[in-house]
């Protein structure tokens, strides 16, 4: 073998353990980030229903706002600082968070998610309002966190015993009953800051003149109706203040399901009866 062929043999073994280590170095970073792109398990989603086989983005749903909305795992609601308590909470219910087996724990709390902070425990001490959910605990029995969440201040509006353990009580079980025999509701609930009956606490929570629920069923034949009830000790059945969506969005301000089409909307907001 010359001199010249043994210079072009050994170029040909160095260019060879080069492609070799290249190779190598390039399948360890590969493999590193294969490890690092793993996905993290984490609860299955609750933004979508599956009705009559169609996938619905529940959140597409949310009522218009004027002040900052919160985000949380299973529902969202527009905070309102001026009242100390929320404008509205919004989210769907099934038969899933109903029959589920989360049992309630009563671990009311300050909502750390609320950037101007919520109203505090102090506020309701002996001030002979109830604590009223405005999700009620009922509704999310899925889990821990479902559960747990109704339980933030920021879900809280202050309410006379007569209301919040009588009639208010007697409809959201209604509801729930509706939800069970419909598959999925969208529901919104809230105060109405009209004839307001003064404040509570050193953060003045306003004490609501009226509260309203409205229910969107989803599932074919859609329909939707809603409630206003008078903050006050005695009410007539809860039946008795059935009304229209119309009604709720006249007295306050807040526009629901504007996304649907302006003749659907109308025809479905316009109903009272549903029974």
């Amino acid at each position: 073998m010359t001199k010249r062929q043994k210079i072009v043999l050994y170029l040909i073994f160095a260019i060879c353990i080069i492609i070799a280590c290249s190779t190598l170095v390039q399948n360890k970073k590969t493999n590193r980030k294969i490890q690092v792109a793993k996905p993290v398990e984490t609860e299955q989603p609750t933004n979508t229903t599956k009705a009559n086989n169609n996938h619905f983005n529940y959140l597409t749903f949310a009522p218009s706002a004027k002040n900052k909305v919160y985000q949380y795992r299973y529902f969202t609601l527009e905070y309102n600082e001026e009242h100390e308590q929320a404008s509205w909470v919004y989210y769907l219910l099934t038969s899933d968070f109903i029959n589920g087996t989360a049992k309630r724990k009563d671990n009311f709390r300050e909502d750390p998610n609320i950037t101007t902070k919520s109203a505090t425990l102090s506020d309701y001490k002996k001030s002979g309002y109830d604590r009223g959910h405005l999700c009620p605990a009922g509704d999310m029995k899925l889990n821990k966190t479902s559960m747990s969440e109704t339980f933030y201040m920021s879900n809280m509006s202050p309410q006379l015993p007569g209301l919040n353990r009588g009639e208010w009580k007697r409809l959201e079980s209604k509801v729930r009953k509706w939800a069970i025999e419909e598959d999925s509701l969208l529901i919104v609930t809230g105060p109405i800051f009209k004839n307001n009956l003064g404040y509570i606490g050193k953060e003045k929570v306003t004490i609501p003149g009226y509260y309203y629920k409205v229910i969107y069923d989803i599932t074919p034949p859609q329909k939707m109706t809603a409630f206003i009830l008078p903050h006050i000790q005695k009410l007539n059945p809860y039946f008795k203040y059935q009304t229209s969506v119309d009604k709720v969005e006249d007295m306050t301000g807040i526009d629901f399901f504007s996304f649907l089409n302006d003749d659907i909307e109308a025809s479905l907001e316009v109903n009272i009866q549903w029974k």
